[in-house]
């Protein structure tokens, strides 16, 4: 049967008269998760014992008697209580008359949030008792029996969205953070997006779902990776950080059609913005080109894009790696403002201020603004010492105010060194309006980029936080980012290469004679997908020939081409040219459903710092356990048992290149 897609989360408003009616209950969000009306009520409501869900039922079936079952989600003077499930709430009177003493009895003394079963007839509300807000608020259930069916202890924080709880607090007790409206609403939401993308990729196009191992062996470059002992002596396994290996294969034997929603392994320590394992929508195909791959995955989320968000334009616009540097300072750009940066060369190029004049005389050297605008209004002094001493701290570079339509010249030393003539052609060349302000760095070309690049988003927060609307929420811009490099300068060692992205990109077509001799100026077929500034997803057309690949590996890359003797064999068996891309799941749902960190798209996930505070993993083992796997444990220090008010902290971001002024936590 093909999967109710209709059966979209909305949010509907709570309100209603005081009397006999109960207030708004779960959150300051002016919205609440409710289903549309389902197609069937069987979809919901076959196999149980219900007859009913708590958020379906309308006057259309006044006089029906129902079976609901849910939790207790508010009571009100004896007289009646609200009922919730997943599909949303319910009315329930309670009996006043002394032959339903019992079940009064059970309903007014069950605690909030345990689970109870009513059976009662469905009836109106008095008049006037009405909430339209509330889609069940015309009726509501006058019971005949009740069932007690587990109480609920006294919980560690409320069930409501404007209850303020630490991170580490909802982590610890996550079975309850579920209940919420928004973890509810997101869960599902995701789930509909992947039977979504299922349904686009197999019944329409002819796509494959297969599953791939998840113990491997360690593969050369990419992040750190989590290794599993196994039962032979000195022998590990480990878990992959992506089924690339594996795609490839499944192109060599003729699978020209894969995809996978694949559980993922990074051991990457305490980087902000991640999770050690996650979700992508991991495809691969053969016979297709860069421009297919795009194609594929716009279509894809075109089809699975939620009904309640504005429908996606496509196709998306492109940029390519060297574009995006130069106008944003970054290759994920947020294009949903502006503030680009400028090159500003010709304009200084007869200057009198001398170190502008020797800052053009270095082969790299260059110098580059962005304007920010109102920044004359909105920002103050304090500001703009503390953006210039950010630059300092962390890109050693300088970064200068300039004042042009302002009054405030005084507080910039630059603005008095600048000719009328180079202020009167900043001015048209950044269309400087009253009040704006420019900043400006002189310096290596990738450094200005970087830090103007970095400066502009901050700037953006500064004024969105003064009150100026830049960036809608409600807004997706999407953006391909192509043509990167194939190789960069190995960190620790610029005399050596390392892959850009991965070893078994190909180079662009253009360029693959320079492989063999220049092999730093080669550009990839490798193609990011940018979603309001996050990356999204990445892939490539791979290298399907064996004798390129191996080239690549040992002599540029330096790598032990016996590692992969597994791949490169097979591509020498007739591997079709092929290519994918990896969607990151948890990242594009916390962006469609605006969640604050992909903690909160995620069921059970990792803290900061990859615990599980509510099992206390990772955890000891015993001697007994691990002596099967010939490994030798070295005593900790100190324990790591510690009770859930001492790791707070462990879901704490930290706070890396953040002005001070806009010190936040970062969100992953």
């Amino acid at each position: 049967m093909p999967f109710p897609w209709r059966l979209c989360l909305m949010y509907r408003s709570w309100s209603g008269p005081l009397r006999r009616t109960a207030p708004l209950l779960l959150g300051s969000l002016p919205r609440h998760l409710t289903l549309s009306a389902p197609q069937r009520s069987s979809d919901f409501n076959s196999f149980v014992v219900r007859t009913n869900t708590c958020g379906e039922l309308r006057s259309s079936h006044l006089g029906q008697d129902v079976t609901l079952c849910g939790w207790i989600q508010y009571r009100r003077q004896s007289l009646f209580l609200i009922l919730r499930d997943f599909h949303g709430l319910i009315q329930v009177v309670i009996p006043q008359d002394e032959s339903a003493a019992s079940v009064k009895k059970i309903l007014c003394e069950a605690p909030i949030e345990s689970v109870v079963q009513v059976t009662g007839t469905v009836i109106s509300r008095p008049p006037g008792q009405e909430n339209p807000k509330m889609p069940t608020g015309e009726i509501e259930i006058k019971v005949k029996t009740a069932e007690l069916l587990n109480p609920c202890k006294k919980l560690p924080f409320e069930i409501k969205n404007f209850i303020k709880k630490t991170e580490a607090l909802r982590m610890k007790y996550r079975y309850l953070d579920l209940r919420s409206s928004q973890m509810q609403y997101n869960l599902r939401l995701r789930s509909q997006i992947v039977m979504k993308m299922r349904e686009y990729l197999c019944n329409l196009h002819g796509f494959v779902d297969i599953e791939t191992p998840t113990l491997f062996k360690k593969t050369p470059g990419g992040a750190k990776e989590f290794v599993v002992p196994s039962r032979e002596p000195g022998k590990f396994y480990s878990l992959p950080q992506s089924p690339q290996q594996f795609k490839q294969l499944l192109m060599v034997g003729g699978f020209d059609r894969y995809f996978q929603i694949a559980r993922c392994y990074r051991d990457e320590g305490s980087k902000p913005e991640r999770q050690p394992e996650f979700t992508q929508v991991d495809i691969e195909m053969s016979f297709v080109d860069q421009s297919g791959i795009q194609k594929l995955i716009e279509g894809l989320l075109q089809y699975s894009w939620p009904t309640d968000k504005t429908p996606l334009t496509i196709p998306f616009p492109s940029m390519t790696y060297t574009e995006a540097l130069n106008l944003y300072g970054t290759d994920k750009p947020d294009t949903r403002f502006g503030m680009k940066i400028v090159d500003v060369n010709d304009i200084f190029r007869n200057t009198e201020i001398e170190f502008l004049q020797d800052v053009l005389k270095e082969p790299q050297g260059t110098i580059k603004a962005i304007c920010i605008p109102g920044g004359a209004k909105y920002l103050r002094s304090k500001d703009f010492e503390t953006i210039k001493q950010f630059a300092i701290n962390h890109f050693n570079q300088e970064v200068s105010p300039i004042f042009l339509k302002t009054s405030g010249s005084g507080k910039s030393p630059l603005t008095k060194l600048l000719k009328e003539e180079e202020k009167s052609a900043l001015i048209r060349l950044m269309k400087v309006q009253e009040e704006d302000v420019l900043l400006l760095a002189a310096g290596e070309h990738k450094k200005v980029c970087s830090v103007l690049g970095k400066l502009r988003l901050e700037c953006a927060d500064l004024l969105e936080a003064r009150g100026v609307d830049l960036r809608d929420p409600a807004l997706f811009h999407f953006l391909w980012v192509v043509e990167f490099p194939l190789f960069l300068p190995k960190e620790g060692d610029s005399t050596e290469l390392e892959s850009a992205h991965h070893p078994f990109t190909a180079p662009h077509p253009s360029d693959s004679h320079l492989l063999y001799t220049e092999p730093e100026k080669v550009r990839s077929q490798h193609y990011d997908l940018v979603l309001n500034g996050s990356e999204i997803g990445g892939g490539s057309i791979r290298i399907h020939n064996a004798e390129q690949q191996q080239y690549v590996l040992e002599t540029v890359l330096k790598e032990d081409v016996k590692m992969l003797s597994h791949l490169l064999q097979a591509l020498d068996f007739g591997a079709p040219p092929h290519g994918g891309i990896a969607l990151g799941l948890d990242r594009l749902v916390c962006l469609i459903t605006g969640a604050p960190s992909i903690r909160d798209v995620i069921a059970f996930p990792k803290s900061f710092r990859g615990h599980d505070l509510m099992s206390n993993a990772p955890d000891y083992m015993s001697s007994e356990d691990i002596e099967p796997y010939h490994i030798q444990i070295k005593s900790p220090g100190v324990t790591d048992r510690k009770d859930v008010n001492s790791v707070i902290c462990e879901t704490e971001s930290p706070q890396e290149l953040v002005l001070p002024s806009l010190a936040k936590a970062e969100n992953p």
